[in-house]
């Protein structure tokens, strides 16, 4: 994350200063972010400066100026960025939740890494970094919006085809080992408790991935301020607000290149024993989903899944974003219509196969934060997601 800052410290040919006022004369936007498993840099402008615009971000790519002054200031600014980070308890959460379920490997890292290396990371490192990481087999380009594809094709040769093919070297990562573990950070300072129960999920490419998607999507999302009644599309939603359980809750269902993780995230109120209930309750709704959910519960699941699939590809970023993604993770853009006929092929028996599979009998990682008293032992709730319990 330090070195994509760093490199908007300008390029070869362009220093900062004429990089932002390019930018702004253009009335573009240029912007980049970094999650577990790629890094994103983009640009939206109008349809005649689609050149320009690949013009700067081949640039950046290919020609940072990484100095020793950029390099600092951009230390500081990720320093102020963790200090932030630790203040929003919901991304703290999850940051622990991979550090537990994938301790020892990479993906147990958070995005801005450790504190120790942000404070000794320099222009070697960057430079060694980007040589290494920044080849033409691991650079999709998308686009979206007012441009050509023939055009596109033609900008992507221009700007980026005098890179070094010859000199590409296979990357090796280490496969993801999920463990399933507990962590209760007790800290009673704060008035609630932050809790998140998950297991091992599956990877984009499993088959299994849109079946797991529409289960979540059975267990849904609620906060209080939504109130309750017949008119909540979750049953589960309904049954936490009627039992007073939670402030909130959020179902999950991140996915890697070769694991993921599945679960649940909830906000709860220290007093009247809402901790255990509500992880309780989780459970409970996790077996009964196995158990008994019926075919038109899933089917508007299903409806719900496809509606909100759609709703993330509004707009010309959100569709240039959505292709990347595919290209990184498929190979390929998946067309909608088979997105909607894999999504509908998921029946209430592929359902209770994919719930005995990742739910029954697995091992949970639970991560509490906050005002957890009130946690339950782990024993107890790897006990709950036991056959045996029924």
């Amino acid at each position: 994350s330090s070195g994509i800052n760093a490199e908007y410290g300008g390029t070869a040919n362009r220093s900062q200063h004429e990089l932002e006022i390019e930018v702004e004369n253009m009335g573009a936007h240029l912007n980049a972010y970094t999650s577990r498993e790629q890094t994103v840099y983009y640009a939206k402008c109008f349809a005649k400066d689609v050149d320009r615009s690949m013009d700067i971000l081949a640039d950046i790519l290919q020609n940072p100026r990484l100095d020793e002054g950029a390099i600092e200031r951009e230390r500081h600014v990720i320093l102020r960025e963790m200090q932030e980070v630790e203040t929003n308890l919901q991304e703290v959460i999850f940051d622990h939740l991979h550090a537990c379920a994938y301790q020892g490997t990479p993906l147990s890292y958070n995005i801005l890494g450790p504190t120790k290396n942000i404070k000794s990371i320099n222009r070697s490192d960057l430079l060694d970094y980007i040589g290494k990481h920044y080849q033409p087999s691991q650079i999709y380009l998308s686009a979206a919006g007012g441009v050509d594809h023939a055009e596109l094709v033609k900008l992507a040769e221009k700007h980026f085809g005098g890179m070094p093919a010859g000199q590409e070297t296979a990357l090796e990562f280490p496969p993801a080992r999920y463990s399933g573990s507990w962590m209760n950070h007790r800290d009673d300072a704060n008035e609630l408790a932050h809790v998140a129960v998950a297991v091992e999920g599956c990877s984009w490419n499993n088959p299994d991935y849109f079946a797991l998607m529409v289960a979540n999507t059975l267990v849904g999302n609620w906060n209080r301020a939504q109130g309750g009644g017949k008119t909540l599309p979750s049953q589960f939603a309904r049954k936490i607000h009627d039992m007073g359980a939670a402030q909130s809750y959020m179902a999950f269902n991140t996915c890697y290149k070769d694991t993921g993780l599945w679960g649940v995230y909830g906000v709860c109120e220290p007093a009247n024993d809402e901790l255990r209930r509500f992880i309780g309750a989780v459970q409970a709704e996790w077996r009964r989903i196995y158990r008994s959910a019926s075919p038109g519960e899933v089917q508007r699941a299903k409806n719900m899944l496809k509606t909100l699939m759609l709703a993330q590809c509004d707009g010309t970023t959100a569709v240039c974003e959505d292709i990347g993604r595919q290209m990184l993770t498929y190979s390929r853009r998946i067309p909608l219509a088979e997105i909607d006929a894999r999504i509908e092929a998921v029946t209430p028996e592929i359902m209770k196969k994919v719930m005995w599979e990742y739910v029954y009998d697995a091992e949970p990682v639970v991560v509490g934060l906050g005002c957890t008293e009130g946690l339950p032992d782990y024993s107890l709730i790897k006990f709950q997601q036991t056959s045996g319990f029924d």
